[in-house]
């Protein structure tokens, strides 16, 4: 990606074919370093083409995806429609820790504002 956005900031600096060290140069002002094969993947596929004609044709290709999602499924309760019980349960021992967590403040024999 790194490649990709520093091809496009030479196109927008005026060159319309970047190259090889005007990519290099821009990664190395940032302190990134180049690895040559994959730079020469990027500059060897969009070697000749249009940087907007690319960009609409992703964007294209990115409105024939799906958005969104199915509907999150129902989760049967355990236990034959005891989920409730359980449910109550829980909330009991969250209390129960929440209150031993404040008296375990309390112990400490300093307040925030002392």
């Amino acid at each position: 990606m790194r490649y990709v956005a520093a091809y496009l900031l030479a196109v927008l600096g005026g060159k319309s074919s970047p190259s090889q060290t005007d990519i290099e140069k821009i990664l190395s002002s940032v302190g990134i370093e180049v690895d040559a094969e994959k730079l020469k993947k990027v500059l060897s596929s969009l070697n000749g083409k249009n940087v907007e004609e690319v960009i609409a044709q992703g964007r294209e290709n990115l409105c024939s995806m799906p958005v969104g999602g199915a509907a999150a499924p129902v989760v049967a309760a355990p236990g034959g429609g005891t989920g409730g019980a359980v449910a109550e349960e829980k909330k009991e021992e969250k209390k129960a820790s929440k209150e031993e967590s404040e008296s375990e403040d309390e112990d400490m024999g300093f307040g925030l504002f002392d």
